[in-house]
């Protein structure tokens, strides 16, 4: 197995964290002996923090892993799985819930999962928890809520304020020091002001100011950023006035809206009108950049050119937190508390609305120059891309919640046209099923005021995203439905799109005259238009399509012309996948040596923008390589990535080709009965997500010389086995590296032992060929017609043909040639065993 590269997805923390070494100590021994802690209290007591600092102590703790999944911007509980899912590395598979995958995909990883901020999910978050804690017995997670989520198994740890001088205590500062509270301020505080400490003078007011702040961290560091230009003294007697007022209110509140309220109402008030301002309308972000809040949050009130300023001063005030450097670009957010908060004041100004509507408008325009620039419509180098993506994650959250809005609003227009701008990185991240959902959403609401070039475009993404979750007819019906609309509306590039689309689907299902004539008329078009994406990825297409007919010259010339195009306008992932392209046809060649060449040159790219569908397909190429060269150690590490990057993505049909990959292997290792096992485990997920199943002739050279060493009971059992391997076992069968045992005893299970697979029916592998057909096959190599092997076997001429008909059939075949290659390569046919 290749090293773990990623360990947590924790953020550094910002600051020190001080105290609460009791508190820590106790959380660890209780994750070792429970496997749900939640940890409950009250807004701003620091859960999050607590949890956090827990989490990033437990690292090494947990072999796969410490992962936080942060819930405070979602409002819909039906996402919760989604954010869950998305923190981990899942994606949605069409036809299957998104909470089976997730399950099946974490059932075999020691890992940690961080919930933040649950309380306003919390039926969703608790089921969630109790699916996953159900059907993986080595997750652990730690919850932050304000109320426990009450589920079986849960145990509620009640996070305390810090603590704080008891009344009578003696006010020294080596004395005060010692209490967490006063610790905490004056940590804070010296960060605000340089030079500021505990002092004789100070002592008192630091006492009372804690002690009226009930020990609660936020209150703590927000009245601490204030020593900038306030005394101790001064913040002390200021904040005992807020409380008192408030504290004459409803004594029934919780007491976040007693204590904490007040000190956010305070320093709101401290703010001046432009900071009140910017600060409401900074809540409707999960996070930002400079540039996004000059562009959202000003007006003839806010001057653009005010925001820099605006900014570091809520920063300066611990209302707004430095997040990360992202492509250039620090980004920014609020704690929680604050953004609650900054939201409330929002809608009591009437900005909420009109918020929304520029969130929405400024996603439109910055998702579709982003997308035409990678698709080379706006002249950028490769950096721009790679930044793009890089924002993009950054995004991911606001984006959803402005689709959200637009839906829930019926803002159809504009919710198809972030759709269609976010295609590609849907697509390249491998996205699939939840970019289609959201694509689906939109073209189903009744919106013919939608322009029919926006409609158009987004048919047209639709159709390439059906094209990669393996669904051919809704690819053509969605791309022949844009097509016209694109034609009609004089979209060139949509109409290229769609042509290559098309084009594609007919070269999976074999219509390969249809698909000449869309290449051409793709590559004429986008050519005519100035759209060099869709005319270099016309130009790949040709070359399948050469490759397919076996015009490997050809081939060969198409994809270094693709590779030009995309290197020209400096489009790398279209360049790194026609590169693999061309390392499957240098394979088909038998040149390993460019094979390797090509593939580790795309690998690279391929990582710089996280395309972890290709990545697992280009170190599959590599592994096929390798093993063609007889390197079965170098294949089996890549295999092993591969395999692991997309069972972690819980796509099926990428695993399944995998354990393929890996039945190849394990019969070149000798490990035959390993073989049987993971090609039955391959089948069975091939017909779970309606794939066309291995062909004939690959099946039956991984599995002929089973059949001779093993005899035919045993290869059936092993077939039966594998098919009902449960996905992670048989992904843990084909990444384990000792050899099995290889005498044929029935019922060992050396590679399979985590299920009982003992008591299963013997099934023979379909598709495969009889001892009749086996017999024929060698006759054909032997150059014998139809009347010669009747001959030979004393059958009838028309029963030889028949038979003749079915090993084409089986294998795949067209030609008799086809056949004798075939036998010749895999040895000496069958063998009957007792």
């Amino acid at each position: 197995m290749t090293p773990r590269t990623f360990q947590h997805n924790l953020p550094a923390e910002p600051n020190g964290f001080v105290g609460r070494e009791r508190d820590m100590a106790e959380l660890r021994q209780l994750l070792d002996v429970t496997r749900a802690v939640t940890l409950c209290g009250t807004g701003g007591i620091g859960k999050s923090r607590l949890a956090l600092h827990l989490a990033g102590a437990q690292v090494d703790e947990y072999d796969d892993g410490v992962w936080l999944v942060e819930f405070a911007d979602l409002q819909q509980p039906d996402l919760v799985v989604r954010r869950v899912a998305n923190a981990v590395g899942v994606v949605e598979e069409a036809d299957r819930q998104l909470t089976d995958t997730l399950s099946a995909a974490l059932r075999p990883r020691r890992l940690l999962l961080v919930l933040d901020n649950c309380e306003h999910l919390i039926e969703a978050c608790a089921d969630i928890c109790q699916t996953l804690l159900a059907s993986c017995p080595r997750l652990r997670i730690v919850a932050t809520s304000r109320e426990p989520l009450r589920m079986p198994g849960e145990t509620i740890w009640r996070v305390p304020p810090l603590s704080l001088p008891p009344p009578n205590a003696p006010l020294t500062p080596e004395g005060l020091a010692r209490h967490e509270a006063v610790r905490l301020f004056a940590e804070r505080a010296a960060a605000a002001r340089p030079g500021f400490a505990i002092t004789a003078e100070n002592a008192e007011p630091l006492a009372r100011l804690c002690g009226a702040l009930d020990g609660v961290p936020l209150a703590i560091e927000l009245a601490a950023a204030r020593v900038r230009v306030l005394s101790v003294e001064q913040i002390a007697a200021r904040l005992g006035d807020r409380f008192r007022l408030l504290g004459n209110g409803d004594r029934t509140a919780p007491p976040r809206q007693r204590t904490l309220r007040a000190t956010i109402d305070w320093s709101h008030e401290l703010l001046t009108e432009p900071e009140q301002v910017l600060l409401r309308r900074l809540a409707g972000f999960a996070g930002w950049s400079l540039e996004m809040a000059e562009q959202i949050c000003t007006g003839d009130d806010l001057p653009a050119e005010d925001v820099l300023d605006l900014l570091t001063a809520l920063v300066d005030k611990s209302l707004i937190v430095v997040d990360r450097e992202v492509a250039g670009e620090v980004r920014y957010r609020m704690l929680d508390t604050i953004r609650q908060y900054a939201a409330e004041r929002l809608i009591e100004a009437g900005e909420a609305e009109d918020l929304r509507c520029r969130s929405r408008d400024y996603a439109v325009h910055t998702t579709e120059r982003i997308s035409a620039t990678g698709m080379a419509l706006i002249p950028a180098p490769w950096s721009v891309t790679v930044a793009s993506f890089r924002r993009y994650d950054c995004d991911e959250d606001n984006l959803r919640s402005i689709l959200g809005h637009c839906l829930e609003h019926g803002d159809a227009e504009e919710g198809l046209r972030i759709c269609t701008a976010l295609r590609p990185c849907w697509v390249v991240r491998g996205y699939f099923t939840e970019g289609g959902a959201w694509f689906d959403s939109f073209l189903a609401l009744d919106a013919p005021e939608v322009p029919p070039a926006v409609r158009g475009a987004a048919l047209v993404g639709r159709a390439q995203i059906a094209y990669h979750e393996q669904d051919p007819a809704q690819v053509e019906e969605r791309a022949l439905e844009g097509l016209a609309l694109c034609r009609a509306g004089g979209d060139d590039v949509g109409v290229g799109s769609a042509l290559n689309v098309l084009a594609e689907v007919d070269l999976r299902e074999g219509r390969l005259e249809h698909a000449a004539a869309r290449i051409e008329e793709a590559f004429t078009t986008a050519r005519a238009c100035g759209d060099a994406w869709n005319e270099g990825y016309a130009l790949g297409t040709r070359g399948a399509l050469a490759a397919l007919q076996g015009r490997l010259r050809e081939a060969q010339r198409s994809g270094e012309a693709a590779l030009a195009v995309m290197r020209r306008i400096d489009q790398q992932w279209g360049a790194a996948r026609t590169l693999s392209g061309l390392g499957m046809l240098a394979q088909v060649r038998g040149d390993h040596a460019a094979a390797r060449r090509y593939y580790e040159e795309a690998l690279p790219i391929l990582r710089e923008v996280e395309a972890r569908p290709e990545i697992a397909r280009c170190l599959a190429g590599i592994a096929r390589v390798a093993l063609d060269q007889g390197d079965l150690a170098l294949g089996r590490t890549h295999l092993t990535e591969s395999l692991m990057l997309s069972h972690s993505t819980g796509a099926r049909l990428s695993v399944a080709r995998g354990l393929e990959a890996f039945a190849a292997l394990t019969a070149r290792e000798g490990d035959l009965r390993r073989t049987v096992q993971l090609a039955g485990a391959a089948a069975a997920l091939r017909e779970q997500v309606g794939s066309p199943p291995m062909s004939g002739a690959r099946l039956e050279g991984l599995l002929a010389p089973a059949r001779r060493q093993l005899g035919p009971p045993l290869l059936m059992q092993l077939w039966a086995e594998g098919r009902e391997m449960p996905i992670d076992e048989a992904v843990a069968c084909a990444i384990e590296t000792e050899t099995a045992d290889a005498s044929p005893v029935p019922g060992d299970h050396t590679h399979a032992a985590r299920s009982d697979l003992s008591r299963v029916t013997p099934t023979a592998p379909t598709n495969t060929l009889t001892p009749r057909e086996h017999e024929i096959t060698l006759l054909i190599a032997r150059g014998l017609s139809n009347r010669g092997i009747a001959d030979e076997l004393v059958i009838s001429p028309a029963t030889a043909a028949r038979h003749v008909a079915n090993i084409f059939i089986k294998l795949g075949f067209s030609s008799r040639a086809q056949v004798a290659a075939w036998a010749v390569e895999n040895g000496h046919g069958y063998e009957a065993s007792g």
